[in-house]
């Protein structure tokens, strides 16, 4: 049984069953779902899509979000360089259903706002930092250090850095168990 299915400009002829298609998408969905966090996505998605595959999925994702915001659909193909099809096709997605686009957006929303409060947060603990130097001072030489240096001493400086966290978590962990 072939089955078609409209892609973006030609029409596309699967020679697999219909049950291989579906096996094929759920494994899909397994692989996308088994991902932990943003960089290990991204790893994926440089293997999986080419440039411009990523970024045409990722102006999709910008379109629904900027659609549900209320946004023109002139506003949208000036800021993202799209054209009205394309809007139009993912506007009818997200008449039709839209869970998927909405729940991305929802979640999207969480993490840019986590995000700007966990850089809020550093940037102050940073200023408090260098407010207290004499504290922290043997970290923010080590940042300094690493932050001028060229990269094959970046890599020096971070395993030396780790063989001394690797030394002193003995330390912490004898001086937490006498605290027990």
């Amino acid at each position: 049984m072939k089955v078609e299915i409209f892609m973006s400009k030609f029409f596309y002829k699967s020679k697999l069953s219909k049950e291989e298609q579906e096996n094929l998408l759920m494994d899909l969905c397994d692989a996308i779902s088994s991902i932990k966090d943003s960089k290990e996505a991204a790893g994926f998605l440089k293997d999986l899509l080419s440039p411009q595959e990523a970024e045409m999925l990722a102006k999709r994702i910008k379109i629904a979000e900027m659609l549900l915001n209320g946004y023109s659909y002139n506003t949208i193909c000036d800021y993202l360089k799209v054209g009205e099809g394309t809007i139009s096709r993912v506007s009818e997605w997200l008449k039709l259903t839209g869970d998927g686009y909405r729940l991305v957006v929802q979640r999207l929303k969480e993490k840019r706002k986590e995000r700007k409060t966990k850089e809020r947060y550093e940037s102050e603990f940073e200023k408090f930092k260098r407010s207290r130097h004499i504290l922290f001072w043997p970290e923010l030489i080590i940042k300094d250090l690493i932050k001028n240096s060229d990269i094959n001493h970046k890599d020096k400086i971070k395993i030396m850095k780790s063989f001394q966290e690797m030394k002193l978590k003995p330390e912490l962990y004898k001086k937490i168990r006498k605290g027990m």
